[in-house]
């Protein structure tokens, strides 16, 4: 009688927790609600790589990727 109890117990526990998987809510999406706008892409003037307007570093003779190329730009072009 004792071993009839404790499978009953097992197989209600079993079934509670199947169940409670079950009613979980879906986890929330990874994408925002609202997606920022695109940008326009600019080409860096050293380089030549586009990134966005966001990104891009503003200098003497256009935009640039990083600080590095508007230096190196900036001293090879000391008139721009």
């Amino acid at each position: 009688m004792k071993i009839l109890l404790f499978l009953i117990a097992v197989v209600v526990l079993l079934w509670l927790l199947r169940g409670g998987q079950r009613r979980r809510a879906p986890p929330p999406s990874a994408r925002p609600t609202n997606p920022a706008e695109p940008q326009p892409m600019l080409a860096c003037a050293q380089c030549g790589v586009h990134l966005p307007r966001d990104e891009a570093l503003p200098g003497k003779g256009g935009v640039f990727c990083g600080d590095a190329h508007r230096a190196a730009f900036e001293q090879a072009h000391p008139e721009a």
